[in-house]
């Protein structure tokens, strides 16, 4: 396994990270059990945010008292001095210790900088100054957002996706902080699911030994499976790279990622991390399980669309969510019915 330094922090760490989102589903137990196996295992990079529930907490039980062995990045959503600090505060509670080794800003769409009346950045220098973080970095989804933040010069670290779909804006997005010495951190490397071999999304890495991917690990057979890779890194082969171009042929245009930031956003409560992309889950994954009487459910309450617009307003990736919810649906409707044969 090739072990990276991020960027121009000098933290080196194996490229293979730990993304501690999925964990606020499993009981404190599972958790703790499962970070400490992957730290065991190899990983050093543990990657959550304040915006996860309890998953800042289930990394401070599996760590206290070994803190200095381990590199922790969180997040703040805040957008103005007081909440970056409020969040910072929090998160050293939850975490039990007295320092964040990345301290990210979650999801900007602008580039926060000294000086721009909201009091972010300066909170994060302060917080800096007083030892509380060790460096400073910035999450984004929109291309163009990132672009900037990377030329801004302000960040040590950049997290985007990145995985073997991105397209020709998302490569060159990785190899300017390569340029820049600007930490790339790669976060839904199997692209929300869409992905179904780890040996080709670990193997597509070896292009671009700057970016240190965290892979979102909720089953102790995932982590295995990763861990595996420490000793025997899959290399990109001429077979492997047929397949990506397979695949993405198959996933060109727009998609849904299933990232769910629109979710808190239908005032009719649907499911659209998943049920936007259900014509895709349905071909890339056994379809028995998205065929059940929950998912039919599920699905139905599309129909109970009010087209607001809130979901596209919240999508990271601009798209048309509406529209795509009822391209799925009425694919939907047809493999139901049986006019449409999926393969399992």
């Amino acid at each position: 396994m090739r072990e990276l330094t991020l960027g121009s922090t000098g933290i080196t760490v194996p490229q293979n990270a730990f993304g501690a989102l999925p964990i606020q589903r499993r009981s404190t137990e599972d958790a703790v059990a499962l970070l400490r196996k992957a730290y065991e295992g190899g990983m050093r990079y543990f990657d959550t945010a304040r915006a996860y529930t309890d998953s800042e907490t289930k990394l401070g039980i599996a760590f206290e008292g070994m803190r200095d062995k381990v590199y922790i990045a969180t997040k703040t959503a805040g957008t103005n001095g007081d909440k970056v600090r409020e969040d910072l505060a929090t998160s050293l509670r939850e975490l039990r210790t007295d320092y964040i080794d990345v301290y990210q800003l979650h999801m900007v769409d602008r580039v926060y900088q000294p000086g721009d009346g909201t009091g972010v950045y300066e909170a994060l220098l302060e917080a800096k100054e007083a030892g509380k973080i060790r460096h400073i970095g910035v999450t984004a989804h929109k291309i163009g957002v990132a672009f900037d933040l990377v030329e801004s010069g302000l960040y040590e670290t950049m997290q985007f996706p990145f995985s073997y779909l991105s397209g020709d804006q998302e490569i060159r997005l990785a190899k300017l902080c390569a340029e820049k010495n600007m930490g790339f951190i790669a976060m839904k490397g199997l692209a929300g699911g869409l992905i179904s071999r780890s040996d080709v999304a670990m193997a597509y890495l070896e292009d671009y030994p700057n970016v240190l991917p965290i892979w979102g690990v909720q089953r102790e057979h995932e982590l295995d499976e990763w861990l595996s890779y420490m000793d025997d890194t899959p290399v990109l082969t001429d077979d492997m790279r047929a397949y990506i171009e397979k695949e993405k042929a198959e996933l060109a245009g727009d998609f849904c990622r299933g990232c769910g930031y629109c979710l808190a956003t239908c005032p009719v409560g649907i499911a659209i991390n998943n049920c936007a992309r259900m014509s895709l889950m349905l071909r890339r994954a056994p379809s028995d399980a998205w065929l059940t009487e929950h998912w039919q459910e599920e699905m139905k309450k599309i129909e109970d669309c009010i087209e607001c617009g809130q979901c596209s307003a919240h999508c990271p990736y601009e798209l048309d969510t509406p529209n795509l919810l009822k391209k799925n649906y009425e694919d939907y409707k047809q493999v139901l019915a049986g006019k449409v044969v999926v393969n399992n």
